[in-house]
């Protein structure tokens, strides 16, 4: 039961990615080449390497980066959360792990909406690559799937449907959770990363959809919804 799990213990997260590279044209041969093979089956006949590469490069460990990660924990009844962000990922990364060197979040449960195919993975995976050793919390080898400490609001709704799918968003609106008018979605973070150059809009995005997220585990919960600490 949700229910019993301790609130204050649930670090609720939330990252924003793009394309290591403004275009596919900017990688080097190795890579678009790499590239090209990755997606060969996903792709659809009119669709060439380059534009899928501005679609989806992001959202692959393999071909993106993370440029902001946003935190929340519940503290007096508020959410108060923080976000790291940096053009250089690996500083980005480096400061995000401090974190997880307080006594407070040496247990911690990591909360995301699709976390455990996206959010968890992705951050895992781009430590490796810049050669950091995930906290604790990012190990899963050799656990079973109770003490493995993430929880997943997109997993929780399935209800053991693994053909459904449901968005933040959504969850938002169902549940009577209001949220602010966004002037972004995340299909325009890359754009505004690379040819706007606007990281703190992004970050304020980010942001957003933690408080949103927090809100729809307590919904889940049905507990009350929550402000965020200022």
């Amino acid at each position: 039961m949700i229910k019993a799990i301790s609130i204050e213990k649930v670090l609720f997260l939330d990252i924003e990615t793009v394309p290591q590279n403004p275009s596919y044209t900017d990688n080097d041969e190795a890579t678009q080449m790499l590239w090209d093979k990755k997606t060969k089956n996903q792709r659809k006949d009119d669709i060439t390497a380059d534009d899928f590469y501005g679609e989806r490069a992001g959202i692959m460990a393999e071909f993106g980066k993370i440029i902001c990660i946003s935190i929340g924990i519940v503290d007096q009844a508020k959410l108060k959360i923080k976000s790291f962000y940096n053009d250089n990922e690996k500083d980005l990364l480096l400061e995000f792990c401090q974190i997880f060197n307080s006594a407070r979040l040496r247990d911690v449960i990591l909360c995301a909406h699709n976390g455990k195919e996206f959010d968890f993975p992705y951050i895992a995976r781009r430590l490796l690559i810049n050669g950091i050793e995930p906290p604790k919390v990012f190990q899963m080898f050799g656990k079973k799937p109770w003490e493995i400490p993430h929880i997943d609001t997109m997993e929780l709704w399935k209800f053991g449907d693994w053909k459904s799918y449901v968005s933040l968003e959504l969850l938002a609106h169902i549940f009577n959770i209001p949220t602010p008018k966004d002037d972004i979605d995340g299909s325009q973070v890359a754009q505004i990363y690379y040819e706007e150059k606007d990281l703190l809009r992004i970050v304020k995005y980010c942001e957003k959809d933690v408080l949103t997220l927090c809100n729809i585990f307590r919904r889940m919960r049905q507990e009350d919804i929550i402000k965020r600490l200022d």
